[in-house]
């Protein structure tokens, strides 16, 4: 292991040890606070343009495999970590981080005092930040650093989507591939930097998965007959994404139930009259709790977010369904008018609690009911019930 700087746009430098490539690497600077799930997190297209800071002391201890895989490769800009684990030990165990982080070409340091860092970046914001490794130069990491342009006003979608459409069979038992039944509903993704576990709950909860594009037109789309499109997370500044914005409220007009997961529920907010705007910190951690305004209950959540709905000239055509616990921001939204709804978090984990996979299922009631096919679970349901939803 080699010398290496964690230099931050305002001044501040941590010295640690090289545990990924050599090299520079520059992003937003943002800490998770989950205790497990590292190779689900660095592998989270939300995560493009950013460098994590892992609270949990210890990673790398169980190492890597290709199940847990969130997407094709890691997104992450570069990782900080308190404690490199050299040991990894467990039986789903293919690589150790560190060859992890070779194949991956990511720059990582290690021995950082990530508790003081954190602490930091509560009290000052989400800032950039360079990790330097190999030939070490303050003045310069630090130039690297506030050269950053940040994410504001940054269309990162189109990065991570996929170029191609596609169609996904596999649920979350196991890898296991469906075979697509007839009378299976059809769900377009619209991929911003979809996770694969969120492809996963679709299908277990019924669904037959086509992922397209990010930019793909709505004509396209609607000669797929979907019967069903949900709006996938991803990274950057949701308002850039304009054609998404555009796309959506063609489909908004449509009918077609409609669903978005953190990005995309931001792009359906924006769709629907709603602005967003840049947090000072982020939600960014899979122990975030959410209450449901609507039966007064309490989840714990997976979040992954730099920007939020505002509520200022909040359209009247959205309902508020959720607020965060942490600091009462939007994390739910409905609209009252059409079959479409919002979470900001990820209800799928990946990592994280699995308490709000019943999202998914609500989701494809939406949709039987819309096809008139209605499941027994939604035998009763009142219109405002379903609007809600």
């Amino acid at each position: 292991m080699t010398t290496a700087y964690l230099v931050l746009a305002d001044g501040l430098v941590f010295e640690g040890e090289s545990v990924g490539v050599e090299g520079v690497a520059c992003g937003e600077v943002v800490f998770n606070t989950a205790q497990y799930g590292y190779q689900e997190i660095m592998t989270d297209p939300s995560y493009l343009g950013q460098m994590i800071v892992f609270t949990q002391p210890h990673i790398g201890n169980t190492g890597i495999n290709q199940a847990d895989m969130e997407s094709e490769k890691a997104w992450v800009s570069g990782v900080v970590l308190h404690n490199y684990s050299l040991l990894a030990s467990n039986y789903r165990s293919e690589e150790t981080l560190g060859e992890f982080f070779q194949r991956q070409n990511k720059v990582a340091i290690s021995e950082v005092d990530t508790r003081a860092l954190t602490h930091h970046l509560r009290d000052k914001g989400s800032q950039a930040g360079c990790i330097m490794t190999g030939e070490l130069n303050y003045e310069h990491a630090l130039q690297q650093a506030r050269a950053f342009e940040g994410l504001a006003g940054k269309d990162l979608a189109q990065k991570v989507s996929t170029t191609t459409k596609y169609a996904w069979n596999e649920g979350s038992f196991f890898a296991t591939k469906v075979a697509p039944k007839p009378s299976s509903p059809h769900v377009i993704v619209y991929d911003f930097g979809v996770k694969y576990s969120i492809l996963r709950q679709l299908i277990d909860a019924g669904a037959t998965v086509t992922v397209v594009p990010a930019n793909t037109s709505v004509d396209e789309v609607l000669t797929l007959q979907p019967d069903g499109i949900v709006l996938s997370n991803g990274p950057g500044d949701p308002a850039a994404c304009t054609y998404a914005i555009e796309a959506t409220k063609r489909l908004l007009n449509k009918g077609i139930p409609l669903m978005g997961i953190c990005l995309g529920h931001q792009i359906l907010a924006l769709a629907s009259g709603a602005v967003t705007e840049k947090m000072k910190l982020g939600h960014h951690g899979a122990n975030h709790p959410i209450i449901n305004l609507q039966t007064d209950t309490v989840a714990i959540s997976s979040q992954n977010h730099g920007f939020v709905v505002s509520e200022k000239n909040f359209p009247a055509n959205l309902v508020i369904t959720a607020r965060s616990l942490f600091d009462n921001t939007v994390a739910g939204i409905a609209r009252v008018d059409v079959p479409a709804f919002g979470f900001q978090g990820h209800p799928e984990a990946g990592p994280g609690p699995t308490e709000l996979n019943s999202l998914f299922r609500d989701y494809m009631r939406l949709i039987h009911f819309q096809l008139k096919a209605v499941m027994p679970a939604c035998a009763g349901m009142t219109t405002t019930n379903r609007e809600i939803l």
